[in-house]
């Protein structure tokens, strides 16, 4: 599955319980949500734990995913849970046409899933909704994993690449990527799939 995935791959996990949807958000959020305030575009949400972790916290957050399937369950849990956040079906492809502006973008596993030239048209459009200043909280699968099981690979100097013009990379730290435990489908290292941690701002 190293190959581009297509909507297809992730309408048919979504018909289940895909391996990175494990019911709260992946640590690294955690552990930066005191730098996290304002409002936020949680871009590729899935069923909107980390929209909603944040959402909690008193941001003001639009949690976006191509899927119907899982904006539906993000808005049952939000519902459920008495929480208000924004739920769209919208590609992250399409940012670039978007009106609207945030002070924050977390990105929990999309980054990783484009070929090249989405990457680029990604990165662009990252650039529109973010407000200057601004700041991306990204987490993605590492180089170092070994396999081709899952997404792709990135290594930090495509990151590094990625984000060189009208951007500064504050900070690219290894980390890990969680899963379900009871996922048996692939094999990923002991404690979960290595990933890179960056933290990116938009230029002023």
């Amino acid at each position: 599955m190293a190959d581009i995935p297509d909507k297809n791959t992730f309408a048919s996990l979504y018909s289940g319980q895909p391996p990175w949807d494990i019911g709260r958000p992946q640590k690294v959020f955690f552990d930066v949500a005191d730098q996290v305030h304002g409002s936020v575009l949680d871009s590729g949400c899935g069923t909107g734990e980390t929209a909603l972790f944040f959402a909690g916290r008193g941001c003001e957050v639009t949690g976006i995913d191509f899927l119907e399937l899982p904006i539906q369950r993000a808005k049952q849990k939000a519902a459920e849970r008495k929480i208000t956040a924004t739920f769209l079906v919208k590609d992250a492809l399409t940012l670039k046409d978007s009106s609207e502006r945030f002070d924050y973008v977390i990105d929990s596993g999309l980054f990783h899933v484009f070929s090249d030239d989405d990457r680029r048209k990604y990165v662009a459009g990252l650039a529109t909704v973010l407000k200057p200043g601004g700041k991306i909280f990204l987490l993605c699968f590492r180089d170092e994993e070994p396999g081709t099981q899952g997404p792709r690979r990135i290594s930090k100097q495509e990151l590094n690449e990625a984000f060189r013009q009208g951007w500064t990379i504050e900070s690219i730290q290894p980390s890990r990527l969680e899963v379900r435990p009871d996922f048996k489908e692939f094999t990923f290292s002991e404690g979960g799939p290595k990933a890179w941690f960056a933290v990116v701002r938009r230029g002023e």
